[in-house]
């Protein structure tokens, strides 16, 4: 994942003179993983995509820790104070060398070109609706979206309703779960979701455009601006298996059983140092005499983020759309007082939710300070 796709008009081979009508040709370009051994894709520009008139000075933008207690907490982040376009609306919340977890109010279009060098990008749409453009075409943004942005790839987005959206920056490819693709990449029958709910970019014809252009970089610590010689969206035709894509967290189909199942069930997306996990509208468990609450648990080797976005949970009271809680490694959680109990006997759960499993600790930013509900801890008692 993904597929190969084909759009806008390619050469029959890769590497050949591809000629304009005016006797120009299209200039070619390789985007690639891993040294030209992974996924890549090839773009053919109406201009040289090297072309770069200047370099701003870089930026930095340094996470700064809170050093709090190792305990379980709510956040809640819905009653942060920040806004701005897709890149400036956003604040850590959490991070550690594998990932960057942010919360984002977007209220503004970009007014330049973005690209993220150094993470992969995750964004999932919590409210509001987008469009997203690339040099690979446009995507319909909209609630319950998990927008999924390979580094390097460069786009902007221009909002049509206000957004709030939880942002996942990573250090390796954000893919769905090996389990659930064959040999091949396919994915098997019993995958809780298949090709058919993935959504690719809408090729948009060749921006003509020989004006200088600003290309936000994002890089570790910082970003810098970038200036093209010309507009980036030039692109006359693309095939390959590297594109921004998405899916609808309601397009995910859960996997019930007669007794609770464990979150692994839930995985929507993996990388090397965390896993997705999607909580959506469901039938509970189907034994006489089942618990449909998960029953309490320390899981020794993760952190646990759940990103609450809609409905109402069934193991949880006190939280909102778009709290947040988080559960280290080391402590147990659950279900609280009243939750377990009552869980009995119902047959359906109305709730969507993201949960973040990371496999080593994660380091907490400054910015939780000011939401973090001090209540949570003794909320078992």
């Amino acid at each position: 994942m993904p597929f190969y796709q084909r759009r806008g008009s390619v050469p029959l081979k890769k590497h050949t003179v591809f000629r304009k009508p005016n006797g120009g040709i299209y200039y070619e370009e390789l985007v690639s993983r891993n040294g030209f051994s992974d996924m890549y894709s090839t773009l053919y520009h109406l201009r040289m995509p090297t072309c770069i008139h200047e370099i701003d000075q870089f930026i930095e933008q340094p996470i700064l820790e809170y050093k709090g207690r190792h305990r379980n907490r709510h956040i809640k982040t819905n009653e942060l104070k920040i806004s701005g376009d897709a890149f400036t609306g956003r604040v850590p919340l959490f991070f550690n060398k594998d990932l960057i977890i942010s919360k984002a109010h977007i209220d503004r279009n970009m007014e330049y070109l973005y690209r993220n060098g150094h993470y992969d990008e995750l964004i999932y749409v919590q409210k509001g609706k987008a469009n997203l453009s690339s040099n690979f075409g446009d995507l319909k943004v909209q609630e319950g979206d998990y927008l999924v942005i390979p580094r390097g790839i460069i786009w902007k987005m221009n909002c049509k309703e206000n957004i709030h959206a939880l942002i996942i920056e990573s250090n390796s490819p954000i893919r769905t779960p090996k389990k659930y693709r064959n040999q091949y990449g396919q994915h098997l029958e019993h995958s809780p979701f298949c090709e058919r709910d993935f959504k690719v970019p809408k090729f948009i014809d060749p921006l003509n455009i020989e004006e200088k252009t600003k290309v936000r970089v994002r890089l570790r610590g910082g970003y810098q601006d970038m200036i093209y010689a010309h507009n980036p969206f030039d692109v006359i035709g693309w095939d390959g298996c590297y594109y921004p894509w998405k899916i609808n967290i309601n397009d995910f189909e859960p996997i019930v059983g007669s007794l609770h199942q464990p979150p692994p069930v839930h995985q929507t997306f993996e990388s090397s140092g965390f896993v997705i996990c999607s909580f959506v509208n469901r039938i509970l468990d189907f034994h006489p005499d089942s618990i449909p609450s998960p029953y309490p648990h320390s899981n020794v080797d993760s952190d646990e983020i759940i990103f609450y976005s809609k409905g109402s949970f069934i193991s949880r009271k006190g939280v909102n759309a778009e709290s947040i809680t988080f559960h280290p490694c080391g402590l147990p959680h659950g279900p609280q007082p009243g939750k377990y109990e009552d869980s009995i006997g119902k047959s359906r759960t109305e709730e969507i939710a993201v949960m973040i499993d990371t496999f080593k600790p994660l380091s907490l930013a400054i910015s939780i300070s000011e939401i973090d509900d001090y209540k949570y801890l003794k909320s078992w008692l």
